[in-house]
């Protein structure tokens, strides 16, 4: 049994080492990047069996997400497509205060993904689904292939973790609705930002958005305030968890760590009090450095929020 397992599109990412106009640019660092292997890297540096399932091209850029996820300990069923290329995101520091994304994944592999690429054994045996949003956004194909994995999982009995990680680039708010409409009724988890969250469901406060979204069907919403904490609401309970105080380098990724604590601690059975407390924590550790994925915590880092007297560890 494994304890996680994700799909979805996974990137050959450029990152710009220079801050400024990315035409400007001449040095770029090589990784890789996408929300969920993010999340399987992240619950598996938190202590857990997880797994990822994906589309790359037979290139070098896939033969480096596949060697990437696997070093970090990530059952990896990648399908290498020798028709389609493995998608490129290039991220930039415009200014000191604002990073810029763009995607080159149209017609890519991972955006082929179909119901025929999953391995079926694999999530019906999994404690737990975790898909995303942004899969849905890349075809239809793809979309398929969310639906088909989500109702192969409620057959089975395995709960479904979904984080809405809305793309305005890839879909209109609009079209994100509808999806969300139909699929969020039979999802057990449910991760938002309150933007995210009013895509679906129409509330004033945080307290009565979370309320909304847990009256079309998840159990655990839970809704990020980013640098402000976050909010849970489980079995009709809300509680909050206020924010770590650290030194933002890179904000990429931060909601990806969030969704990995949490569900590393659920996995582990924690209380609820403390896998929001943790989520918060791998949150706020994720942005102390560069990198979508690098920064993610293990269970030592999250020690190190508390800090020591002098800023050194000895």
């Amino acid at each position: 049994m494994t304890d996680l397992v994700t799909f979805g599109e996974t990137m050959a990412l450029f990152t710009a080492r220079r801050t400024g106009p990315m035409r400007f640019a001449r040095d770029f660092d090589l990784g890789i990047g996408g929300a969920e292997s993010n999340v399987a890297i992240g619950v598996a540096r938190l202590g857990h069996d997880t797994a990822w399932i994906g589309r790359v091209g037979a290139d070098e850029f896939g033969d480096l997400i596949r060697a990437t996820l696997m070093g970090e300990g990530v059952l990896t069923h990648a399908i290498a497509d020798p028709g389609a290329p493995t998608g490129l995101m290039i991220k930039g520091r415009r200014t000191a205060d604002l990073i810029d994304v763009s995607y080159y994944r149209k017609d890519s592999a991972g955006s082929r993904l179909s119901p025929g690429d999953l391995d079926l054994d694999l999530i019906r045996s999994a404690r737990m689904l975790h898909v995303s949003a942004i899969t849905p956004a890349l075809s239809v194909s793809a979309r398929e292939a969310v639906r088909h994995a989500i109702t192969e999982a409620r057959g089975a009995g395995v709960p479904v973790s979904l984080d809405i990680n809305y793309r305005g680039r890839l879909w209109s708010p609009g079209e994100a609705g509808a999806w969300l409409r139909e699929t969020v009724g039979d999802v057990d988890v449910l991760f938002a930002t309150e933007a995210e969250g009013r895509l679906i469901a129409d509330a004033d406060g945080a307290a009565d958005l979370a309320k909304a979204l847990a009256a079309l069907g998840p159990r655990h919403v839970l809704v990020k305030f980013g640098a402000k904490g976050a909010m849970e609401l489980s079995d009709g309970e809300i509680r909050h968890a206020e924010p770590y105080q650290v030194t933002e380098v890179d904000p990429v990724g931060a909601g990806d760590a969030f969704a990995a604590g949490w569900l590393a601690d659920w996995l582990a059975g924690a209380s609820p009090d403390q896998r929001l407390r943790t989520a918060c924590a791998a949150g706020a550790f994720a942005v102390t450095s560069q990198g979508d994925w690098e920064s993610l915590p293990r269970r030592a880092d999250l020690r190190l929020l508390h800090g020591s007297a002098d800023g050194v560890t000895r």
